[in-house]
């Protein structure tokens, strides 16, 4: 349901009906949904159940569900990701076969057309456009070590869209001829207090595991309009170049000259994947397992390379931070395993960024980058913290409403805080990396007895530092960990599943957790996030807002 912004219903009697039977006769009962104006709420941990698939097993290469089943140089592996505003997207696809061994040949990509042909009919096209294709390496200067080299990947840029419209494509190479099969997307709403996508899926730490089948299953059902992936994609780094995977790479191949990544898995996941993102725009950000050293110290190339990104339309100069409006939400995409500090690049650009933003069109806020702030859980526990005192006051400033990490293989929700102080005008921090990835599950709290990391055990994976250091006030003063479940934290609990965001106006947003273990429709975590713009001012001055009809 949708609620005026002037309503005071949802404050008082935020609810869902159920029905019951008395005597033949059918009575509402209410069952209230709790507000972030109700908060802050007493912590809560949700016991971890012991029969849960704690571990994943990935699907093998002889799943259907990852085989290549194009001939030629037919796309496979399309996706559609959004540009910085409704009027443009991006179409993503992959022709040619990868190779991978000892002695490989790369294709060249001037050999096929990068084409999109595309209207609002189902037949015959009315539009096309053209882009750039690209093929890129994964090297390894060891002996023994195989190498890479991917199919021909395409990206296609669609602009003058109508907001809110469904459209229809084929991509691919009409000379050959080799083009896909009829698919659609629908845009997004047009930047506004009153328009927003009816759902959008979050989740993180996918892999491509059993596990991960059920999370996309169950996202699916949910009919989404948009998914955010909050880092780790595919875990190709858990594998050896050879093809054997492990749980734990440093405990499996502890003796390995560099850290060798198995690139077909990236393949896989796109097969896999092709299902929801050749319909549903996905938008992405990098993690840690999208590192993928390789020879000359390049990083990241895959990620950088697979996927089309927002980056030049919304002033970055980079892959691995930038920013999208999806009607009246402005998300910011932030780096964390890049300079973050107050004198780099990226820091300067969320300043731009944050400074141009209109909270008339755009009211809600949401900023996404990979490990938490706020998480209690024993693992990368304060692992960021470095990334947190360079940026957290910057984003406080302007009035971020919500914030979505991932890296932490559990589910958490914050009360609102700012700077471990519990806080009114803070953000509500999210933590969704529970997508079912093939690492085992976070069970574990540092505020547990015995389960307190060592300070020099959180060091920041960019800077190196260490900047994690006890807490100088509040219950936890002179200690590195609380010693029972923190103010800020809300609400844990260690199972797989996905998130669905739906904002209803400039005021409220409904946020549902879903565990795998449960129905489709069962709730494991929801809340209604309500922003008070009257209470928690933002530096911005709102501007002036026109909107032609």
């Amino acid at each position: 349901m949708t609620f005026s912004s002037s309503s005071s219903v949802p404050a008082l009697a935020a609810i869902t009906c159920l029905v019951v039977v008395v005597l033949g006769c059918y009575w509402p009962v209410e069952a209230r949904i709790p507000t972030t104006l109700d908060g802050p709420f007493e912590p809560v941990t949700v016991p971890f159940d012991q029969s849960l698939r704690g571990n994943a097993v990935d699907l093998p290469e002889s799943d259907h569900r990852v085989r290549r089943r194009v001939k030629g140089f037919e796309p496979e592996q399309i996706s559609v990701s959004l540009s910085a505003n409704y009027d443009s997207v991006w179409i993503s696809w992959v022709t040619g076969e990868s190779q991978i061994g000892y002695n490989i040949k790369p294709l060249d990509p001037k050999s096929v057309a990068s084409v999109v042909r595309y209207g609002k009919l189902r037949y015959p096209p009315t539009h096309e456009a053209t882009g750039y294709s690209l093929v890129y390496n994964q090297l390894y200067p060891f002996e023994g070590l195989q190498n890479y080299t991917s199919g021909i990947i395409h990206h296609v840029r669609l602009t003058g869209l109508k907001p809110n419209t469904l459209y229809f494509y084929r991509c691919g190479d009409p000379s050959i001829p080799a083009m896909s099969e009829i698919y659609h997307f629908r845009t997004m709403p047009v930047s506004g207090p009153w328009s927003y996508p009816e759902r959008i899926a979050v989740v993180g730490d996918l892999g491509l595991t059993y596990n991960t089948t059920t999370t996309i299953s169950h996202l699916t059902s949910n009919d989404p309009n948009l998914v955010l992936l909050i880092g780790d994609v595919t875990y190709a780094n858990l594998y050896l170049t050879n093809g054997t995977g492990s749980d734990c790479y440093s405990c499996s191949f502890p003796h390995s000259p560099i850290h060798e990544t198995y690139q077909p898995r990236w393949d896989y996941w796109g097969r896999f994947m092709e299902n929801l993102i050749s319909k549903v725009p996905i938008m992405v950000i990098e993690g840690n397992h999208e590192i993928e050293e390789q020879a000359e110290n390049k990083t990241f190339v895959a990620y950088s390379s697979r996927f089309a990104f927002p980056s030049e339309e919304s002033g970055s100069s980079s892959t691995f931070y930038y920013s999208f409006n999806a009607g009246g939400i402005h998300f910011i995409m932030l780096g964390a395993y890049i300079d973050f500090t107050r004198s780099g690049k990226q820091y300067k650009w969320l300043e731009q960024d944050l400074a141009n933003m209109d909270r008339s069109t755009t009211p809600w806020l949401v900023a996404t980058w990979h490990p938490p702030w706020y998480s209690t859980y024993e693992a990368h526990y304060r692992e960021a913290e470095c990334m947190r005192l360079e940026m957290e006051e910057l984003l406080y400033s302007y009035g971020v409403d919500i914030v979505f990490n991932g890296h932490v293989h559990a589910y958490e929700r914050s009360n609102r805080v700012y700077n471990y102080n519990l806080d009114p005008c803070g953000p509500v921090y999210l933590t969704v990396g529970d997508g079912g990835n093939r690492e085992k599950m976070a069970v574990k709290y540092a505020d547990e007895p015995g389960n307190c990391p060592e300070p020099s055990t959180a060091p920041d994976e960019y800077i190196g530092g260490f900047c994690a250091k006890n807490f100088t006030s509040g219950p936890a003063a002179g200690k590195f960990c609380w010693d029972r479940q923190p103010d800020y934290s809300a609400f844990r609990e260690s199972s797989f599943g996905h998130g669905i965001l739906e904002v209803k106006n400039e005021t409220w947003a409904l946020w549902t957790w879903y565990r795998n273990q449960d129905s489709d429709n069962k709730v494991g975590d929801q809340i209604y996030i309500v922003r008070q713009p009257d209470k928690c001012h933002v530096r911005q001055v709102l501007k002036s807002w026109i909107v032609d009809i």
